[in-house]
């Protein structure tokens, strides 16, 4: 993935041997792995980790899956996130159901791994298009994940891996502000401990990189939030 952070994908499911098989094969596919036992957790979870994609189970204790994606998608790191529901339940009121309630799939009991893997890639390439190969383009700027190489008004700017995944960052979502929290989190992983300055060292780093040609700085500093492209 070019030195792109690895999209994580949070799968909730209350069955320890599925969550162990789950893990495996999408930790083997090259995703970061969160889990969840039950749709309690899977909420605390998505407000903590913030995941990509949440592969939820409809049958789930404590608060099913479906209640569990009502409120997941009531907040802001859910509303970011492909919400992909698992059931056995396979008529078709059940598919609307789900979908109404705010999952973005809907895949049936028994599946094959290869074709769940196959649905969290194709969620990921609409959030995530940098993480699914997709070069970007943003005013003049574009991003390349495939070649690791960023130009400016066709001419080459060159960056290091983190102000190369802070661009990736804010160009996946042109004009959502994000707080330096959400950036940390994003660039540099929710294992490393670091200081929230630190951001704002490596912003001013892509700055004067991609402003070493001229141009207008394209990145906002939304005073009292965090960043923003455009």
């Amino acid at each position: 993935m070019s030195g792109i952070t690895a999209p994580l994908v949070l799968i909730v499911d209350d069955e320890p041997a599925q969550l162990a098989l789950l893990s495996y094969n999408i930790k083997a596919a090259g995703f970061r792995v969160a889990t969840a036992k039950d749709g309690e957790e899977a909420v605390l979870a998505v407000a903590e980790q913030g995941p990509d994609v949440i592969l939820l189970d409809w049958m789930l204790p404590r608060l099913s899956g479906l209640e569990a994606c009502r409120q997941i998608k009531a907040t802001p790191e859910g509303r970011e996130a492909a919400i992909i529901m698992v059931s056995a339940r396979s008529e078709e009121s059940d598919r609307v159901r789900g979908l109404d309630t705010g999952a973005d799939d809907y895949i049936v009991k028994p599946y094959s791994v290869a074709e769940l893997i196959a649905r969290v890639r194709a969620n990921l390439r609409r959030l995530r298009p940098v993480s699914a190969g997709q070069a970007l383009e943003v005013e003049d700027i574009r991003l390349d994940p495939d070649t690791y190489r960023v130009t400016r008004a066709g001419q080459t700017v060159h960056l290091g891996p983190t102000e190369f995944r802070l661009l990736a960052a804010l160009m996946e979502r042109p004009g959502k502000v994000w707080t330096r929290e959400a950036l940390l989190d994003r660039v540099w992983g929710r294992e490393i401990y670091i200081d929230t300055r630190t951001v704002d060292v490596h912003v001013g780093r892509l700055r004067k990189a991609l402003c070493g040609n001229g141009g207008e700085d394209p990145i906002r500093t939304v005073r009292g939030a965090g960043y923003a492209m455009g």
